[in-house]
């Protein structure tokens, strides 16, 4: 894939996400979608394959109740892209701001691995514990 086709890919992508269109983000992950969770929750480690993927982001989902404030910037290259976003997570009164780093592989036009990269680490781990994940 070109520069342009995985810059496309990945703002059809942020696109989605932020108009919460879940349908449209899912159907931009590879059927062997993997997802890479850092840090030492119960979350973190690789969730292989778009069912699993799917799973984990749900929960996710439920225990941050999060909200995408601004996607900062979507870079591109030959083989990987990524994007700069600001996330706003609330549930059960306790709040949390992170600065996120996606990082996508792309293959057959598609979403195929993702690695997340959170500004403080800790405070990701501390809240989804705290939620139970």
């Amino acid at each position: 894939m070109s520069l342009e086709d995985n810059l496309a890919t990945t703002r059809a992508y942020a696109d989605a996400w932020v108009k919460g269109d879940i349908a449209a983000v899912f159907a931009l992950y590879h059927d062997d979608f993997t997802l890479h969770y850092f840090g030492e929750s119960p979350l973190a480690g690789d969730h292989v394959g778009k069912a699993a993927a799917v799973a984990t982001l749900g929960k996710v989902q439920q225990i941050t109740n999060r909200k995408v404030v601004e996607v900062h910037d979507i870079m591109a290259g030959e083989d990987h892209s990524a994007i700069l976003v600001h996330e706003h997570w609330d549930q059960g009164g306790r709040t949390l701001d992170v600065r996120r780093l996606l990082v996508f592989h792309l293959r057959d036009g598609m979403l195929f691995e993702c690695w997340l990269y959170d500004d403080d680490q800790r405070a990701v781990d501390k809240f989804w514990s705290a939620a139970g994940a």
